[in-house]
């Protein structure tokens, strides 16, 4: 097995099972023309996202590291009538980048993207009152995943879903001594995680266009 084949697999089953979509390609394109890093969620994985939220039912969401709006638009698009999003960006040239292709996809009027450090702005979604959110994406810097999990369960009701990404690094999760800070982050998060008695989770294993990595996900169980 070769990074080439989990590339041409994943090609295979983004052709047979998400097809090609004018909001999403045309939010790729906009990502690379302003020079934001191709670090994406792959179709795929973005229409597991929205499955994981319809399947959850969310009404409310909230998203930790925007980027360019393309997971935004996945999980957005799984929102009910009514529903709302809120993403959090520290780059304020992401985020204007994802706010016109939020609304490219149709979907300003139930998206909110907030700029700012999501160490700075958690606590002023918190007192706003808003929350609970039904749904949380975390997939921003690694090194603050500990705080994002604890300010997520902050923000959480039982029944609550948790989801990260990029929980693997390839493999290197997996070594005790390896002292990368987005390791040591990932790692510290899952060690969290497992000990929270508030929650049931695990973690999968993925390979594909984006490499060899994988994904975390805890529901809130009190």
């Amino acid at each position: 097995m070769t990074p080439a084949r989990w590339e041409a697999v994943d090609r295979f089953l983004a052709d047979l099972l998400v097809q090609s979509d004018h909001a999403l390609d045309a939010a790729l394109d906009a990502n690379a023309a302003a020079g934001l890093p191709p670090i994406d969620v792959s179709p795929t994985q973005g229409k597991l996202l929205m499955l994981l939220a319809q399947i959850q039912q969310a009404r409310t969401i909230l998203e930790i590291g925007t980027l360019g709006g393309y997971s935004t638009i996945w999980l957005a698009r799984a929102l009910p009538a009514g529903g709302h999003l809120i993403s959090l960006e520290a780059d304020p040239r992401h985020a204007q980048v994802a706010r016109a292709n939020v609304a490219r996809a149709g979907l300003a009027g139930s998206v909110a993207i907030r700029v700012g450090r999501a160490l700075d702005t958690l606590p002023q979604i918190a007192a706003e009152g808003r929350g609970p959110f039904d749904l949380f994406f975390i997939d921003a810097d690694k090194p603050s995943n500990p705080d994002y999990f604890a300010w997520a369960l902050r923000l959480s009701r039982p029944g609550s879903l948790i989801i990260a990404d990029n929980v693997v690094r390839e493999g290197a999760v997996a070594e005790a001594a390896n002292n990368d800070p987005s390791t040591r982050g990932v790692r510290r998060f899952l060690e969290l995680m497992a000990a929270e008695p508030r929650v049931t989770a695990t973690a999968i294993q993925t390979v594909g266009s984006k490499g060899y990595d994988g994904f975390a996900i805890a529901r809130v169980v009190a």
